[in-house]
């Protein structure tokens, strides 16, 4: 039997820009996502998914055969396997083609809402199983900047770059000295990432300018050392996104009256914020009806796994 495994992420700056060549802070987180392979004697492939709770939440098994672009759409969980699957065999044509078939079982360490990376954690294992480039496989299937295959294979923070649309990977050591003070608060939605990209596409104007911008906070947030200094980094760079989207902002939607600093991670309106507070949150959130709520330290990975 065969075990991979891929962490999930968090993009701490950059959101949406790093599409566009912008440099962006992101982590892997300490829940990510397990896919074993086994084989077996009849040609086809037996596919179980596994949630954090170790509830079976899809499983579904088809003729190796169907991996075709002539396959005969059963459900969009399927369809969208299928797909990733055939985008392999278009890196590597020698993929699955012995006589015998694979059991598959995927299991999440985090609940599927929580936006760390039910994509890419997949795909990312996917191609270490087919060894293929996880960066085309994604460009095959679901799109997007590439951060996420990034940290996916890492184990710890990365600033990532597109230049000439080729990721670039610098892996540094990024402790906080004021990480206890910090704070991840999911908004009880999974935000789509495609649909926020396709929103951003359509507001976006000359970039240049912002680009450098972001470019200039990101190298701060690597180099912080107060929470003071990381509270003003976070709010400079919410207004940045704020005008180039034309979003208003989470906190003066939703927290308005709280005393601490907000950032949206990823694309806005869903998933993950981080909160940065001299005091312990928990009880402001909840009352406002956000109960998951993870330390810093408890959620982004600083040691090797």
């Amino acid at each position: 039997m065969l075990t991979f495994y891929s962490h999930g992420k968090l993009l701490i700056t950059g959101e949406y820009v790093v599409l566009d060549g912008a440099k962006a802070l992101a982590v892997p987180t300490r829940f990510g996502q397990y896919m074993t392979v086994e084989t077996i004697e009849q040609p086809k492939i037996i596919w179980s998914s596994i949630d954090n709770e170790g509830n079976i939440w899809f499983e579904d098994s088809f003729l190796k055969e169907d991996i075709s672009l002539s396959y005969t759409p059963r459900n969009e969980i399927s369809d969208r396997l299928i797909e990733i699957l055939n985008a392999v065999k278009k890196l590597n044509p020698d993929f699955i083609n012995q006589n015998i078939g694979y059991k598959i079982t995927t299991t999440f360490e985090f609940p599927k809402n929580w936006g760390l990376g039910t994509s890419s954690t997949l795909i990312n294992n996917i191609a270490k199983w087919a060894k293929v480039d996880p960066f085309k496989l994604l460009d095959l299937t679901f799109g997007g900047s590439g951060y996420d295959i990034a940290c996916a294979q890492h184990n710890s923070a990365l600033i990532y770059q597109l230049e000439n649309n080729q990721p670039q990977i610098t892996v540094f050591d990024f402790k906080l000295s004021f990480s206890d003070q910090l704070y991840f608060v999911h908004l009880n939605k999974k935000q789509n990432s495609r649909d926020g990209i396709a929103h951003y596409k359509t507001n976006k104007d000359n970039l240049a300018n912002t680009i450098t911008k972001i470019n200039t906070l990101t190298d701060a947030y690597t180099s912080c050392t107060s929470i003071d200094d990381f509270k003003l980094l976070m709010e400079q760079h919410e207004l940045l996104i704020a005008k180039i989207t034309n979003q208003k902002t989470v906190k003066d939607i939703l927290f308005s009256d709280f005393k601490g600093s907000i950032k949206s991670l990823g694309a806005w309106g869903g998933d993950f914020i981080l909160v940065a507070s001299k005091t312990n949150p928990t009880d402001y959130f909840k009352s406002k009806g956000f109960n998951t709520i993870l330390k810093y330290d408890d959620m982004v990975l600083s040691q090797p796994k």
